[in-house]
């Protein structure tokens, strides 16, 4: 059945009702697809693709009999493993300060649950979310009680006094160190403001017993922070390896939001394996990226949109401007040296912002080929995910891959995004099937 463009309500409905529809079925057959299997950029033409319940079984060029498979004939069409977004914020929609301080209990919940859906209608089949209280959302989708991506969460951010999660303005009036009180930041799963050691070891412990996948840390000033200057290095070494090493005890790895190059440097020194943003390393910073096998978690769109466009408001603009100057040389950097690159979008602040994600796939093309681009779009990014060990969630299967024994999350798309990548940048009208998990989510197919 042919779906038209839905409204936001209809959008999750209709999704709900395409999984009620197949989740009792066992097995699906996909015919006569071209397949990029996340790795290599040479097309396996012709193939069929037998899955068995939320695995792929078979790949294979000859006829496949599946007694009671559900046969769907892709006509030619690319297939390609799940979307992955390496950065997200899923429960970010609205103004930090309004999700925080101002809105209604259910707020954040409500309009994140929309977006989950949607996310999933655009392909991104999972995220790596890095800050916020997605676990409620994460077990929600999980249980298949709402449609969504797969969520590596990493929980409330570890942010110093100051810092890029010290978001109220208003100062002392909501500081438990004043009144006494339970920071709302902390009680709704947004941050913790910790400094020093010891307060940074709790913290640590606090978030990952929470079941974070990864710990986020806010390492340098921010673009929408309240009281962080764009060039401030926020955490020392010590801070930073104590907290590296807390995450190294439950088998898993820290990520840092940084922009500054020392901020950067201190956070590698300390064993950070994934910086966040990161557009003022230095040439030496780049060398030691790749030195130390260490993620360079930038983004594109993000950054090259005039500041109304994305969201800008306030003392936000000057710092957003600045972060653009600087993201060309950064990227021209990290491609020069060959640092890992994930795809990641960084997209916050609204369901219209969260909607312009595809456009990540146009704004890359400025640096990297079509087959660069959806690599790390899904096979690169479920490598960096692995560093999650024995936290990560989804370890039945591999994740972004076309391969026997991975996850049966695929992509039929109408037309071959390796000769042109801006085609995933319109998933209305460009992806013709989504499967999650052995599921159909969306079929524009005559089966």
């Amino acid at each position: 059945m042919k779906l038209k463009k839905l409204t936001i309500l209809s959008t999750l409905i209709g999704s709900c009702l395409s999984f009620g529809a197949l989740a009792s079925e066992s097995a699906v057959v996909i015919t006569n697809v071209d397949i990029f299997d996340g790795v290599n950029e040479q097309l396996t033409e012709g193939a069929n693709v037998l899955i068995v319940d939320n695995l792929i079984q078979t790949i294979t060029h000859e006829d496949i009999k599946h007694e009671g498979a559900d046969i769907i004939d892709g006509n030619g069409r690319t297939m390609i493993p799940g979307l992955t977004d390496a950065h997200t914020h899923i429960m970010w929609t609205d103004d930090i300060e309004t999700l925080i301080y101002g809105a209604p209990e259910g707020w954040s919940g409500t309009l994140a649950g929309v977006n989950a859906g949607e996310m999933l209608l655009r392909g991104f089949t999972t995220i790596r979310d890095n800050g916020g209280p997605a676990f409620g959302l994460k077990k929600a989708i999980d249980e298949n009680i709402v449609p969504g991506p797969r969520i590596l969460p990493a929980g409330a951010f570890i942010s110093q006094t100051s810092g890029h999660g010290d978001y109220d303005k208003r100062m002392f009036y909501m500081s438990p160190h004043f009144t006494g009180q339970i920071d709302k930041a902390y009680i709704r799963g947004w941050t913790i403001i910790a400094d020093g050691v010891p307060e940074v070891q709790k913290a640590s412990r606090d978030v990952l017993r929470s079941g974070a996948t990864h710990l986020k840390i806010f390492g340098s000033g921010s673009i929408t922070g309240a009281h962080d200057p764009l060039d401030v290095t926020e955490y020392t070494y010590e801070e930073l390896k104590a907290i590296v090493t807390e995450a190294e005890k439950w088998g898993t790895y820290a990520a840092i939001h940084a922009y500054s190059d020392d901020g950067i440097q201190n956070a590698i020194k300390a064993g950070v394996k994934s910086i966040e943003h990161g557009l003022f390393a230095s040439e030496e910073t780049m060398k030691l990226m790749k030195k130390n096998d260490v993620w360079f978690s930038t983004q594109f769109l993000a950054f090259s949109l005039p500041p109304e466009k994305a969201g800008m408001t306030g003392d936000s603009v000057p710092k957003y401007l600045q972060a653009q100057q600087g993201a060309r040389a950064g990227y021209e950097r990290a491609k020069e040296y060959g640092v890992k690159m994930t795809f990641g979008t960084d997209i916050l602040g609204s369901l219209t912002l969260h909607r312009m994600q595809n456009r990540e796939f146009i704004a890359r093309s400025k640096y990297f080929t079509p087959f660069e681009i959806l690599k790390q779009a899904t096979s690169q990014n479920a490598e960096l995910f692995e560093l999650s060990g024995e936290r990560h969630p989804y370890k039945e299967g591999k994740l972004g891959v076309i391969q026997e024994g991975a996850y049966a999350d695929l992509l039929l798309v109408n037309g071959n995004p390796l000769d042109d990548i801006s085609i995933l940048a319109l998933p209305d009208t460009n992806l013709d099937l989504i499967m999650k998990d052995g599921v159909v989510y969306k079929n524009q197919l005559h089966k």
